[in-house]
C-alpha cells in the first residue's frame, strides 16, 4: 500500500532539460528534443485514485469476502449477499485495490525519489510510514485483546515485532492481516534504493524494470528462497507499471515505455487469476477489465489529460489512505460482531466508513504529522554526520 509525498499532494514535476538530470531517450536522428519545462501542478487525481483503493479495500473486507458471505460466519451472522445483495457482487472485487495500490506506489515512490540521496529516501520512506503504522498496531492489538470475537490478540512479543513491519521476514503473523502488502512494499524499496543510490535516470530506470522483472519471471522456477523473497514475483509487475507510468510523466511516452507498461499487464494476468482463485467470490474476466480500466486512468494522468482536476479536497483524502486502510479491517469486522445486531446494517456500514474516516483523520493530525516532524529532524540530523 504506498504512499505520496510532503503534505500538499503529489506534483507533476516541470520536464527537466537534458543537460540538467537526463537525456531519456534517444531517437533514430539523435538525442531527443526535450520540450520546454512545464508550471509544476499537483496531481490530484492520484490521491482520489489511492483513496477509492482503500475504500474498495475495506467493502471487500466488510461485506464481499468468501467467509462474510457463509452461513453464520462471526462477522454478520448471516450470509452478506442476504443483506446486500446489490452490493456485494461490487464488493467482491474489492480486493483488486491493492493492486491498485502497488501501481501509485511506484509511481509515487520514482517520483518522490527522483534527485534525492540515498540518505534523504531512507528518511521520506521511515517518516511516511512509520507513525501512522505504530499507533494502528497498538491500536488493533488493544481492541483485539478487549473484544477476541472475530479476531484474537498476538502474543507481546509477536506485537513488539510487528512495530518493526519486518515480521513476515521472521515467520512471526501480523496483527492485522491487511499488513501483509507493507512487506512487498518494503522490498520494492530495498532493491529500487540501489537505483537511488546510483543517481536516478530515465536509463537506469528503465534498465531496473527489464531486470526486475526478468528476474521475477524466473524466481519462482529457481527453488532459491533468498531470491524468490527479493524478487517478489507475485507484485513486481505491478510496481514495475508505475515505474514506466512515472517515466512517460516526467519525460514523454515512447514505444518502449507503452512496451513496459504492455508487458506488465500481460504478466499481472498470473497474479490477478492467483487472486481471484484464492478470493473465490470474482472472476478473472471482472478483474482483467476493472485492472485495464485503472491502467487506462493512470495513463491519462501520466500524459497530463488529468491536470485541470485541482480539486483541493483530495489532496485531504489522500492523506487519510494509508491510516484508513491500517486500521479498517481488523478494528472493523469486530465492530460489525457487535453492533449487527443492534444497528441497522445499512446505517452500520455507512458508520464504518465515515467512522473510519474520522479516525484516519484524526490519526493524520495527531499522530503522523508530529511524530513525522520529530523523526524528520532527528534522521536527517543523524546522515548529516555521513557527509565528508
Amino acid at each position: 500500500m504506498q504512499q505520496l509525498e510532503g503534505r500538499g499532494g503529489v506534483r507533476r514535476m516541470p520536464q527537466p532539460a537534458a543537460s540538467e538530470v537526463d537525456r531519456g531517450p534517444e531517437t533514430v536522428a539523435g538525442p531527443e528534443v526535450v520540450a520546454a519545462p512545464r508550471r509544476a501542478t499537483r496531481l490530484f487525481v492520484i490521491d482520489g485514485l489511492r483513496l477509492v483503493a482503500a475504500l474498495l479495500v475495506a467493502a471487500h473486507h466488510y461485506i464481499g469476502t468468501a467467509r462474510v458471505d457463509a452461513p453464520g460466519n462471526t462477522v454478520w451472522g448471516r450470509p452478506t449477499g442476504e443483506i446486500f445483495p446489490h452490493l456485494v457482487p461490487v464488493a467482491a472485487y474489492g480486493w483488486i485495490g491493492v493492486e491498485f495500490f502497488f501501481v501509485i506506489s511506484g509511481f509515487v515512490i520514482c517520483m518522490s525519489s527522483w534527485g534525492r540521496r540515498p540518505g534523504e529516501f531512507f528518511v521520506s520512506r521511515v517518516i511516511r510510514l512509520y507513525p501512522a503504522y505504530w499507533f494502528a498496531v497498538l491500536l488493533t492489538t488493544v481492541v483485539l485483546s478487549a473484544a477476541p470475537a472475530v479476531f484474537h490478540a498476538l502474543k507481546p512479543t509477536q506485537v513488539i515485532l510487528n512495530l518493526s513491519m519486518l515480521q513476515q521476514g521472521v515467520g512471526v503473523p501480523h496483527v492485522d492481516g491487511v499488513y501483509w502488502t507493507l512487506w512487498s512494499e518494503l522490498r520494492f524499496y530495498l532493491i529500487f534504493l540501489i537505483v537511488v543510490a546510483t543517481g536516478l535516470t530515465y536509463r537506469k530506470v528503465v534498465v531496473f524494470c527489464c531486470v526486475w522483472g526478468a528476474v521475477s519471471a524466473f524466481a519462482a522456477k529457481s527453488g532459491v528462497p533468498l531470491l524468490i523473497t527479493l524478487a517478489d514475483p507475485d507484485s513486481a509487475w505491478f510496481f514495475i507499471a508505475g515505474l514506466a507510468l512515472y517515466l512517460m510523466h516526467r519525460f514523454g511516452s515512447d514505444l518502449l515505455l507503452w512496451g513496459i507498461l504492455g508487458l506488465s499487464w500481460v504478466m499481472s494476468q498470473h497474479e490477478l487469476l492467483s487472486r481471484v482463485r484464492f478470493e473465490r467470490v470474482s472472476t478473472w474476466t471482472g478483474s482483467l477489465v476493472l485492472y485495464t480500466v485503472f491502467l487506462f486512468v493512470m495513463a491519462c494522468i501520466s500524459l497530463g489529460l488529468t491536470d485541470r482536476i485541482r480539486w483541493k479536497w483530495l489532496t485531504t483524502a489522500g492523506s487519510l489512505t494509508y491510516p484508513f486502510y491500517l486500521v479498517h479491517y481488523a478494528v472493523g469486522v469486530t465492530a460489525i460482531h457487535y453492533l449487527h445486531s443492534r444497528v441497522d446494517a445499512r446505517l452500520l456500514l455507512v458508520g464504518l466508513f465515515v467512522g473510519g474516516l474520522a479516525l484516519s483523520w484524526s490519526i493524520h493530525r495527531f499522530v503522523e504529522r508530529p511524530l513525522a516532524g520529530f523523526l524528520k529532524r532527528g534522521l536527517s540530523r543523524a546522515f548529516s554526520r555521513w557527509a565528508p
